[in-house]
């Protein structure tokens, strides 16, 4: 929502800013950075009209691109080539450069695409043609696939330890090669070898989604690893198919066997093609991987390694053939998401000896990931890596909180040399690792800490001139890193691990921030669509692994919510359209839920989750009412289909779920708000909700925020839970209590975001007092010390704070707001976020007597520029003032209308 600060505003000439900028000589202007589907040169996509973005670099204020031209064909070297070219625009009179469509013939499987592009600038001037790119398809259509799914013979799914199959496979090329792309899954993970080689950098292959409806392949091009005579090979492991994931000991949730599925096509210079594919002909054994679970940890004996396994010419005699199974390909698809990498190497910072006499290694950050051990020894000897997110009050090693997550690899030795291990199919998350059976006295040299997480790309960073507020930041940016690993989970340590939706509903506009989120969850919402079950609920974890519970309001409403982010954060509309039958269905779920009156208040619901008042029963005051929350998200959600329906087209659609939010809207009042505007639930959550979700008649809101500021005040902090804080700050700051809100983040004692600073912590807490001051711990039942929810505070750090807003009628900031706020005792922020156009800058700082503010807006965008408190003649603009003398009166609360460049304020400090 836009607060009231941008109403009726009266804009600075923009003519005054290009006499400023007038004399800038020798503008230079390129294109780079070019994406297909968000992602650098992909290979192995099955989008049939894949779109195309390009950011423009220039040094020419204002710029606007008036005109673009994408050229296409099928070699780099047919991009100069009229006759070679596969599809172009030809000149577009178009300012648009995020998401172009292709619009050339139909793709085929396994075709490579190279493109260019040039621009046109309001000069009428043309770029010089950008640096090629390419994109290539996968396996488009089921009848691609010519391979065949094949299990080890001695995979035993009921055995309490299950060893990893490994799997095999020789073959000569005879031929020169032209190009060789290899396409594989699997059920359960895989990790393939080729020529003694893991192919790829890519970790938990083939990823988790939806599995029963949806099984992601990977396209690797290996043309560079051929050889004469080769082997092709796969490590797999249980994972998240037939691990123990979920609660109850849920193993072989989606299926009993593990399988392989491979196709290497081979393209020769001659024009023949040879395939490679699994099946009946391979071989199958097992090794040193005895056991691999997600929650439990790894075993790995050194000695059963079959060495050389994945090189020609191994002696695979004993090895069994595999056996053919049958499942469909029709769940077939390519991923859409970044993959999980190995991305940071940590090293430890202290080496501690227990009260326990524990030898324990601090990491110096709750991190996501494993250890890279480093140990010599005999044959045979055996070390046990437990990890561990905190120490207790006693400094020992506390596992509690895990419950029965086991979180422990054990490596037994070889004895030849130096060994060197890290584990495949499981991963961590953990501060402290007790390391135990090591030969001699583990050294500091010989643990690494290997930080993994889905490979997204920072975007945003906010940095202001409190210390402990930085570090919150740092500790929201480590927390999403942890907890987006191929799918956004609540927590990384315990057995849970799972895709929360409310979570992530809450955190998407924070996370979009950080990171660029976009292919994420693009990728994670087709399994919310995917596991909705046919009355419209939407699943409460996503891959559903819970056997179906879900319709929980503020969790199912992700539905909505993410992909509306996702639309304003980098104006994707076809988020929206692929996601709206899901969408719809919800609203329909909740209409039919609530009945006639339009109030759901039978059903049950998670509420406003972890709430202050929901652990502490002397505040039983601060407890929302569920109905109200979930009435409140049926009228926010039917509000959003409303919209998103004009977006996209479906006019009768956006009419009538235009009605419906407002006949919820009135049956909200007439249940939960008294005439003189207090609700029934007089909480700070629900204040928040009805403020930030319009549920309020217009004479009301200032009565109502005015209860909210009360009770912020009345308790002197925050309340609110999992749906309430997102929303508490930015419901003050946007009716006149900003004060109240900086009070809130500056707060070092409990409840607040910077308490857990204060105590150590370096990711975001699941509750507000996980660790107390004296060092003992909330419930163990439910304790998470990496659990992202409450670190959606970051949106307000980069909202209000640094000011940088996004315009729903522009989105993906193609025009934005700047509009940042002083207060709360700092003297500066700066926030930067590198946006679908490039860099945004906003930068305040307090100098003495003077106010400075630097700003930065990226070609081909505008925005409206507020500053905060400089309605004075003594305003001066890259050092010119601006004055009535300049033709150029100025009022209360400045607007500026900029075109891009980088511009620097000042003015008096303190007026």
């Amino acid at each position: 929502m836009i607060s009231s600060d941008f109403k009726c505003l009266r804009p600075i000439s923009l003519a005054f800013f290009c006499l400023i900028t007038a004399n800038i000589a020798c503008a230079k202007t390129t294109v780079g950075k070019l994406t297909c589907e968000y992602h650098k040169n992909p290979v192995g996509i099955d989008v049939l009209n894949p779109r195309l973005s390009w950011k423009i670099i220039s040094d020419e204020t204002n710029f606007i691109q008036s005109a673009f031209e994408i050229r296409v064909a099928a070699s780099e070297k047919g991009l100069y080539s009229n006759k070679q070219l596969t599809w172009s625009t030809g000149k577009v009179a178009s300012s648009q450069s995020v998401n172009v469509e292709y619009r050339g013939p139909e793709l085929k499987s396994g075709q490579r695409l190279y493109w260019q592009l040039r621009i046109w600038g309001t000069d009428g001037k043309a770029t010089k043609w950008s640096e090629p790119a390419f994109c290539e398809t996968g396996l488009l259509q089921t009848s691609d696939w010519k391979a065949t799914w094949i299990a080890s013979p001695d995979d035993d799914s009921k055995s309490e330890k299950r060893p990893s199959p490994y799997m095999r496979t020789e073959f000569d090329v005879e031929k020169d090669v032209e190009s060789a792309r290899v396409y594989v899954s699997a059920l359960g993970l895989y990790e393939l070898h080729l020529n003694g080689e893991k192919v790829g950098e890519d970790l938990f292959t083939p990823g988790w989604t939806s599995y029963n409806k949806r099984i992601q392949y990977q396209t690797y091009d290996v043309t560079s690893i051929l050889k004469k005579k080769n082997a092709l090979g796969a490590i797999l492991g249980s994972g998240w198919y037939r691990g123990n994931i979920g609660w109850s000991g849920n193993v072989n949730y989606y299926g009993d066997s593990l399988a392989l599925l491979v196709q290497l096509e081979i393209r020769f210079s001659d024009g023949s093609i040879k395939v490679i594919s699994s099946g009946e002909e391979w071989k199958a054994s097992t090794g040193a991987i005895l056991e691999s679970e997600i929650y439990n940890g790894e075993t790995f004996d050194a000695r059963l390694e079959p060495i050389g396994w994945d090189l020609p010419g191994y002696n695979d005699q004993s090895w069994q053939n595999v056996t053919p199974i049958q499942h469909t390909f029709e769940t077939l698809t390519a991923p859409q998401g970044p993959p999980v990498r190995a991305i940071q190497e940590i090293d430890p910072v202290e080496m501690i000896l227990t009260p326990e006499g524990d030898t324990v290694f601090d990491m110096g950050q709750n991190m996501v990931g494993w250890v890279r051990l480093s140990v010599k020894g005999q044959p045979g000897q055996k070390v046990v890596l437990k990890f561990a997110e905190v120490l207790d009050k006693d400094g020992n090693f506390y596992i509690a909180n895990l419950r029965s997550a086991k979180a422990t690899d054990t490596y037994i030795l070889k004895g030849n040399g130096v060994e060197i291990y890290e584990p495949r199919f499981t991963f961590h998350g953990f501060r402290y690792v007790k390391v135990e059976g090591y030969p001699g006295i583990p050294m500091f040299e010989d643990l690494k800490g290997i930080v993994i997480h889905s490979e997204l790309q920072p975007t945003g960073m906010f940095a202001c001139s409190d210390s402990l507020i930085n570090k919150l930041q740092q500790n929201i940016k480590w927390g999403q890193k942890g907890n987006f690993l191929d799918v956004p989970t609540d927590c990384p340590q315990r057995d849970e691990r799972m895709g929360w939706t409310g979570d992530a509903q809450v955190f998407s506009a924070t996370a979009a921030f950080n990171y660029d989120v976009a292919s994420f969850f693009t990728k994670w919402m087709a399994d919310v669509a995917a596991d909705q079950l046919p009355d419209g609920k939407v699943t409460n974890v996503v891959p559903d692994v819970l056997n179906g519970g879900g319709g929980a309001t503020g969790w199912a409403d992700v539905a909505l919510v993410i992909p509306w982010n996702m639309y304003l954060a980098y104006g994707d509309k076809r988020i929206l359209e692929v996601q709206y039958p899901s969408m719809k269905a919800w609203v329909e779920y909740m209409r039919n839920r609530a009945g006639d009156d339009l109030l759901w208040t039978e059903d049950w619901h998670f509420g406003d989750w972890l709430a202050y008042a929901t652990t502490h029963s002397d505040y039983p005051g601060a407890t929302t009412d569920k109905g109200l929350i979930a009435t409140a998200y049926f009228r926010y959600s039917s509000f959003l289909l409303s919209k998103i329906a004009w977006i996209i087209g479906k006019e009768a659609d956006a009419k009538n779920y235009g009605q419906l939010s407002e006949n919820i809207k009135k049956a909200f009042i007439h249940e939960f708000v008294t005439p003189a505007g207090r609700l029934v639930s007089h909480t700070q959550t629900a204040y928040s909700l009805a403020l930030a979700f319009d549920l309020l008649p217009d004479d009301l809101i200032p009565r109502s925020a005015s209860y909210l500021a009360d009770d912020v005040k009345a308790f002197g902090h925050l309340t609110t839970g999992f749906l309430g804080t997102p929303l508490l700050c930015s419901s003050l700051s946007d009716h006149g209590y900003d004060k109240l809100a900086f009070m809130l983040l500056n707060r070092k004692e409990y409840p607040s975001w910077l308490y857990p600073v204060t105590q150590g912590a370096t990711t975001i807490w699941e509750r507000w007092d996980g660790q107390k001051p004296d060092g003992s711990f909330q419930d163990v039942g439910m304790n998470s010390f990496n659990h992202y929810a409450y670190g959606a505070i970051g949106e307000w750090l980069y909202t209000y704070i640094a000011g940088i807003k996004i315009d729903e009628e522009n989105p993906g900031y193609k025009h934005f707001y700047l509009a940042p706020h002083t207060g709360g005792g700092l003297t500066f922020a700066k926030a930067e976020l590198d946006s679908p156009y490039g860099i945004i800058v906003s930068e305040w700082n307090e100098t003495g007597d003077k106010m400075n503010y630097h700003v930065q807006i990226p070609p081909n965008t505008s925005a409206t520029v507020i500053l905060p408190n400089s309605g004075l003649n003594e305003l001066t603009v890259d050092g010119v003032l601006i004055n009535p003398d300049n033709g150029i009166q100025i009022g209360e609360n400045s607007v500026l209308e900029l075109g891009s460049g980088k511009y620097t304020f000042s003015w008096p400090a303190g007026k």
